[in-house]
């Protein structure tokens, strides 16, 4: 075990690029080392600093299968419709 906080969460990150509408969406794909999250890979939608809603984040037991959910639940949104309080001005191209 590592010497961390107790609540502290440390994860393994793998990086995909998503490219829609001539737009960039990084969807990292946390693997859990030490804490809990939903499961032992998330894989989350961002844009480095905003991440997507929850719903829209995979889950899995190994890094294939949380980035085939997490592509499932996008699948057909809008890059704005992913991600909370932004609009198409706050997304660079």
């Amino acid at each position: 075990m590592l010497d961390l906080h107790e609540d502290d969460i440390f994860t393994k990150v793998s990086r995909y690029n998503l490219i829609r509408d001539g737009r960039m969406i990084y969807i990292d794909v946390h693997q859990t080392i030490q804490g809990n999250l939903a499961a032992s890979h998330v894989a989350v939608p961002n844009l480095v600093n905003i991440v997507a809603k929850p719903e829209h984040q995979g889950v899995g037991e190994n890094e294939q299968e949380a980035v085939e959910d997490c592509l499932k639940k996008i699948k057909g949104l809008k890059v704005e419709d992913l991600f909370p309080s932004i609009n198409a001005s706050n997304i660079k191209s």
